[in-house]
């Protein structure tokens, strides 16, 4: 009988709890490519089920939902606002925002450096615990940041 109680208490532990155990974490992942040239193209993945619910503090005048044209506005313009690379203008190429996930490309140029310096933190208004994880590449070599609401730019190095 004992056994039967551990090995139940021990299934139930690995069982899932509900909803609130199928998303732990609000987190977003942007990944930059910097080639020989200087070209960037970031790409940025938001899971949907986490931008709409911010869309309350990024819209406040729109509906908060991705059907909304001008609530959608507002979300790439917020983008635009809180991702830059120092010394990198970038501009909106695409958004796609079928599925469960909500994707931006952007692009520029910049001259390529040893180091990158990024501003990349997303969401701080509705999730304190959002955590954006940028990947940076350059010649072959991927570099990586992560930044929760509030942080300030943060640098990587290419090199010695």
């Amino acid at each position: 009988m004992r056994l039967l109680l551990l090995l139940l208490a021990l299934v139930m532990a690995l069982l899932p709890g509900g909803p609130a155990a199928a998303h732990r974490g609000h987190a977003s992942l942007s990944v930059v490519w910097i080639d020989a040239k200087g070209g960037i193209t970031v790409t940025h993945r938001f899971a949907a089920h986490d931008v709409e619910p911010a869309l309350v503090a990024i819209a406040p005048d729109a509906q908060p939902s991705l059907d909304d044209p001008d609530a959608v506005a507002a979300l790439k313009a917020y983008v635009a606002r809180r991702f830059a690379i120092a010394g990198a203008k970038l501009t909106l190429k695409s958004t796609d925002l079928s599925g469960d996930d909500v994707t931006m490309v952007f692009t520029g140029t910049m001259t390529p450096a040893k180091s990158v310096t990024v501003r990349g933190a997303f969401f701080g208004e509705t999730y304190s615990d959002h955590m954006a994880q940028v990947n940076i590449r350059q010649g072959g070599v991927t570099r990586t940041l992560y930044f929760t609401p509030g942080d300030g730019p943060k640098t990587v190095r290419f090199g010695p």
